[in-house]
């Protein structure tokens, strides 16, 4: 017999614990009554411990309901098995039954656009170009909606993801490319959801690939046709001082954003986007945030003498070093056509902003006998094979600051 009963925990007034026996407990304070039950694990420590019962309520959670439940619990610590565990296990159960409830319910209804949109939404994050995200979710509105969007996600075959390749994969080979890795890309979040049960479709390697020729054949093929290599045009070294001299008398910022892209091999963006606050001129050395970097690791640009002396004589504007192309575009970065426009008004046709990279690749493997790793480490690249980076894990930047000054004094003519 409890020591409780039904009208005694109804008028209790006085705060604190109060035992029916069997380890149930009425708690009493300024939120109100709520049971407990006290028990030592059967299992680890044996430390006492305490469960909720949940809060007392004369009509769904009484004495008696308090009691059973108890009973319960003490018949599970008898048999080894915490409360606490076995709670926390059917609670699991209960949600996993419900969310496959959920997903028989769903997979006549869901329908590979309705999927698409979920996917690129929990996806977005991980592109920070505002422009990449909208790319992903624009292609597959022109390209792949259009055809099956309205098809349930579980339904679509091959021949639906043909219906949305075989018009561009020829013509658009890059676009369809893409194209293909989002749609493949959808499909696997469709399975893993569990919204779909049988193979991806859109699959390259054994599937498509036994369908369509490789886009960088395709590629290939058009540049042959077109009496190029594919590769960005890229000013031979030869003309680099003349072109470099040329670019020192030309006026804008992007004349200047130029100059440094020059004497520092840097990409676009790292240069379009620098600030100041990323130079430590004393050191003449640039840090270069990985938001900004290709492969989304900071790097360390070693500046040469010419490159201080270039930041040095510029007039700090805005906390961007190269801001747009007016007043109105303090807060801004330079243009991403703000270093083209420059090489298109000094009229040259045979090198691209990014060839100049090239440019300097080839002068220090032809023109003097410096390790070709540095040179691959001051444009960002890779050196050696996994393992060999696995031990080599320096970046070379003191050696790096010779081989800059070197590349400045060729293109300066010094």
């Amino acid at each position: 017999m409890g020591k409780l009963t039904a009208l005694k925990v109804d008028k209790l007034s006085k705060k604190g614990f109060h035992g029916d026996g069997g380890g149930l407990y009425l708690h009493l304070d300024d939120s109100g009554k709520r049971w407990f039950f006290r028990y030592t694990e059967p299992l680890g420590n044996k430390r006492r411990a305490k469960i909720s019962l949940g809060a007392y309520d004369k009509r769904s959670n009484t004495l008696a309901d308090a009691r059973d439940t108890a009973a319960e619990y003490r018949k599970l610590v008898r048999n080894g098995s915490d409360p606490k565990v076995e709670r926390q296990r059917l609670k699991q159960e209960a949600e996993l039954r419900k969310l496959q409830e959920m997903k028989e319910l769903q997979k006549g209804t869901l329908t590979f656009e309705v999927v698409a949109r979920d996917w690129y939404e929990r996806n977005k994050g991980q592109w920070s170009n505002l422009k990449h995200q909208q790319q992903s979710i624009n292609t597959l509105e022109t390209y792949v909606f259009p055809f099956i969007g309205h098809k349930g996600v579980a339904d679509a075959t091959l021949g639906d993801v043909r219906l949305c390749l075989d018009p561009i994969w020829s013509t658009k080979t890059e676009t369809a490319k893409r194209v293909r890795m989002r749609v493949e890309a959808v499909f696997n979040y469709a399975i893993t959801s569990g919204f779909r049960e049988t193979a991806n479709p859109a699959v390259w390697k054994g599937l498509l690939s036994a369908i369509y020729p490789a886009p960088e054949k395709l590629k290939q093929q058009r540049h042959l046709e077109k009496g190029s290599d594919g590769h960005h045009k890229a000013l031979p070294y030869g003309d680099a001082p003349l072109f470099y001299r040329s670019l020192t008398q030309a006026k804008g910022l992007g004349a200047l954003a130029l100059r440094l892209l020059m004497l520092t091999a840097s990409r676009t963006k790292p240069v379009r986007y620098v600030k100041w606050e990323e130079f430590d001129l004393d050191k003449k050395v640039w840090t270069v945030p990985a938001k900004n970097m290709k492969d989304r690791k900071e790097f360390k640009c070693a500046l040469s003498d010419a490159a201080v002396d270039l930041l040095e004589g510029m007039e700090r504007l805005d906390d961007f070093v190269f801001v747009g192309g007016s007043s109105k575009s303090l807060g801004k970065p330079l243009s991403d056509a703000g270093m083209s426009s420059v090489l298109k008004r000094m009229a040259v046709s045979n090198a691209t902003v990014h060839g100049f990279r090239s440019t300097f690749r080839d002068y220090i493997g032809e023109e003097t006998d410096l390790d070709y790793r540095l040179a691959e480490m001051a444009l960002g690249h890779k050196v050696g094979s996994q393992s060999e980076r696995a031990y080599a894990r320096g970046d070379l930047l003191k050696k790096r600051f010779s081989m800059m000054n070197i590349w400045a004094d060729y293109l300066r003519g010094a």
